[in-house]
């Protein structure tokens, strides 16, 4: 159970890492292109490792329409999450992106049929309360909080759809789905260019110059890659349910605190207070829902 523990921590802190590569890279890579080496790297990453826990890597040829689909709506997810972080700071991206929940409840009731209970109007009634103490419409952030605000409608949808066909994060197919999500995003170096790759950053306080394009493979291999392989096996040990209820609180305030400690940035009042209130709210919708 320790390892297991251990594990979970170091997934949630890949995770908590997205905000940070993406700011490393100083606007050097466009976004989109990052986005594009973020996937390729992940892709590759998953490839070769998911052998090594005992899972087959076959291209899954009786599932490629469910594979190009969620491939697409990774690529679509992660481009518009990580467009974000360009916009606003990570606290106010991690947060207002935790709002998916909500969106999963609002599809999962459309598309799967699933009955809401009459808690989630209590639930609902706070989640609202924190985004409106939060004031996502404030401030020069305003279209950075949105864009991840829309950013959770989008990962619930990839959620919903993956749930619809009885998929989870760590189904094999995942590795390829990343692979289609990369191909997807291929044309943005033509469009948007490559970015400055060979470019050294200098980091005095470390005196050290480090290479742009490091950051961008660890987005995709520490971040994203390891991430979705630490999850295939920590799932082994606990119920997917709990992996979600810790991810959905600790990621959040993680990436917020690695946001402060390495940025210096501050979140004000009103988001510390509404972020309280929109991850409260959005645990104990996601433990309503895995209760039913």
């Amino acid at each position: 159970m320790l390892k297991t523990g251990l594990l979970l921590l170091l997934i949630t802190l890949s995770e908590a890492t997205i905000g940070v590569f993406v700011k490393l890279t100083d606007g050097l890579i466009p976004i989109n292109t990052l986005n594009f080496y973020a996937l390729a790297a992940a892709a590759v990453f998953l490839l070769i490792t998911f052998p090594l826990t005992g899972n087959k890597n076959d291209w899954p040829r009786g599932n490629l329409r469910d594979t190009l689909i969620v491939g697409l709506l990774i690529a679509l997810q992660i481009s518009v999450f990580n467009f974000a972080m360009t916009l606003a700071p990570i606290a106010n991206v991690v947060i207002f992106w935790s709002v998916a929940p909500f969106f999963t409840f609002i599809f999962s009731a459309i598309f799967l049929g699933e009955k809401p209970k009459l808690s989630y109007v209590a639930i609902f009634g706070i989640a609202l309360v924190g985004i409106v103490v939060a004031k996502p419409l404030s401030g020069g952030n305003m279209t950075g909080n949105l864009i991840a605000l829309a950013d959770g409608a989008v990962y619930a949808a990839m959620v919903t759809y993956m749930r619809y066909e009885g998929k989870t994060e760590t189904d094999n197919d995942i590795a390829w789905s990343m692979l289609v999500g990369a191909i997807v995003l291929a044309p943005s170096i033509f469009i948007f260019g490559p970015g400055k790759v060979s470019a050294m950053i200098a980091y005095p306080a470390l005196g050290v110059e480090l290479p742009v394009l490091l950051w961008a493979l660890c987005l995709g291999v520490v971040s994203t890659g390891f991430a979705y392989f630490g999850i295939s096996l920590v799932l082994k040990k606990i119920h997917a349910n709990t992996y979600s209820l810790v991810d959905i609180i600790v990621s959040p305030v993680v990436a917020s605190f690695l946001g402060f400690l390495i940025f210096g940035e501050i979140p004000g009042t009103g988001m510390i207070v509404g972020g309280a209130l929109l991850l409260g709210s959005g645990f104990w919708l996601s433990k309503e829902m895995s209760a039913t």
